[in-house]
């Protein structure tokens, strides 16, 4: 019986795997560390007819190696001097020819294969479908529209604008409204801006337009029922026919504005109804109110001026058929345009017509009501309050009260301050105060003041409609 034969170090410690197969530690990571020098096969494993085992043209099975004497630890760990020159030489060199490659030093087999690092991403990513959010924050106005364009104007009402389109990966509003309305399924129910769209049956168009027709009606019998009873009934008499022919026309106005065009659905405030109030009742009695303060007084009652509040009165129905013409060529310029601004370009000269269509209306019928009752009056202070009006209601119908109300206010205020700032004058050294108006009056008349007052607070509600009306959230509901 011999001594078993002991396997040298640079082979490894013979494992067993799994299924038997006895393997060197090297042989048994060789998937992993493999060499291209070493065979597929074990030690002691014959390798196929044919094959190569190391170098050289040998065949055969490969022979065990012979155990020799173990390596003095001193000498393996003292290195060798290196060689004077970098590339050594055949000669030099101590292995044999036919000596095998030496095997690589055994290693774990967790330690093997060593995956690589993964790049971690240190910035923030932001939700894959930026949409969706937008998507169910204006749920309720996407399942209602019945245009894309109704989308886009909800969307521009609530502060969305083309920047703000551009984050949700969008070059403007409208396309963003395309894919809300593509992806958002519509519910059955009354669209969103079926409330703001003008009525087009001609029963509705007479109904609205008679009852604009009431408040110049009811002006226009009152005075001639003055013009009637003058010399016939004394002043009492007189006075209740004006008073009853005031308060028929004060109702038939509101019957003008609480239908048709002009109805602005409960979005007017009372305040701005007083100060219309006032510029009225200013056309009837601030001319001759401001000349007697000039003059000195007042002294006793003054006259009034009727024919430019008959123009007003009658002119209603111009204006509600001015409205309705801006409203419904506003709504075919939404359905027809591509694009917000592309509608804004459209509307802009819409409400420019309208104004204009409205001052040539009201110029008209304030000549006419010169020459039949007479009385004076400044036309050119009528005609501003008129256009006033008219902007105030345009801007109340379409969502802009506030803005309505602070231009009624600013003219009132100039009315106000007129006739004050003359009585003021008349205190002891503050009679520069008095001067400018004055001046306004020595140079154009009584009727100056209104036609300053009313023009520019119409000039001012003139610029804001521009801005505001050109928009698309105005012709639709929020």
């Amino acid at each position: 019986m011999g001594r078993p034969t002991e396997v040298p170090e640079a082979l490894g410690t013979p494992t067993t795997s799994s299924n038997g197969d006895h393997r060197t530690g090297a042989a048994a990571s060789g998937t992993l560390l493999a060499d291209v020098s070493q065979p597929a096969w074990g030690p002691s494993t014959a390798p196929p007819d044919g094959a190569v085992d190391g170098p050289g043209d040998r065949t055969g099975p490969a022979p065990h190696p012979e155990p020799g004497p173990a390596p003095d630890p001193a000498s393996a760990a003292t290195p060798a001097p290196p060689a004077a020159d970098d590339t050594p030489s055949a000669a030099d060199d101590p292995t044999p020819p036919d000596a095998p490659a030496p095997h690589p030093a055994p290693r774990a087999p967790e330690l093997a294969y060593t995956a690589p690092a993964r790049k971690l991403s240190t910035g923030r990513r932001g939700p894959a479908d930026p949409v969706k959010s937008l998507m169910y924050r204006h749920r309720e106005l996407c399942e209602r529209a019945v245009d894309p364009l109704e989308i886009a104007a909800g969307l521009e009402a609530h502060g969305v604008t083309d920047r703000t389109a551009a984050r949700y990966r969008h070059r403007d509003v409208f396309s963003l409204a395309e894919e809300l309305f593509a992806r958002v399924p519509g519910v059955a129910g009354e669209p969103v801006g079926a409330s703001f769209a003008p009525a087009r049956d001609i029963e509705t168009r007479a109904a609205w337009s008679l009852r604009a027709l009431l408040p110049g009606a009811a002006c226009l019998a009152t005075f001639v029922a003055l013009r009637l009873t003058e010399g016939v009934l004394d002043g009492g008499a007189r006075l209740a026919i004006g008073s009853g022919g005031g308060l028929l026309a004060f109702v038939g106005l509101a019957l003008a504005l609480r239908t048709g065009p002009l109805c602005a659905d409960g979005r007017s405030s009372g305040a701005a109804g007083l100060f219309g109030c006032w510029l009225l009742g200013y056309v009837l009695y601030g001319d001759a109110l401001l000349h007697q303060l000039l003059s000195g007084g007042p002294e006793g009652p003054w006259d009034i001026t009727p024919a430019p509040l008959l123009g007003l009165a009658v002119a209603v129905a111009p204006a509600a058929w001015c409205a309705h013409l801006f409203s419904v060529h506003a709504h075919r310029k939404l359905n027809g345009s591509r694009a917000l601004e592309e509608f804004a370009a459209g509307v802009r000269p819409l409400l420019f017509a309208a104004v204009a269509f409205f001052l040539c209306a009201l110029g008209g019928l304030l000549y006419l009501a010169g020459l039949g009752i007479g009385g004076g009056g400044s036309r050119s202070g009528a005609a501003a309050l008129g256009v006033l009006l008219l902007l105030a209601r345009l801007l109340t119908v379409h969502g802009f009260p506030e803005p309505a109300a602070t231009g009624l206010a600013a003219a009132c205020a100039v009315e106000v301050a007129a006739p004050a700032l003359v009585l003021a004058g008349r205190l002891p050294g503050l009679d520069a105060v008095a001067r400018p108006v004055e001046a306004l009056i020595e140079a154009a008349g009584t009727g100056a003041v209104p036609a300053v007052a009313c023009g520019a607070a119409a000039l001012g509600l003139l610029t804001t409609a521009t801005v505001a009306l050109s928009r698309a959230s105005a012709h639709t509901a929020a």
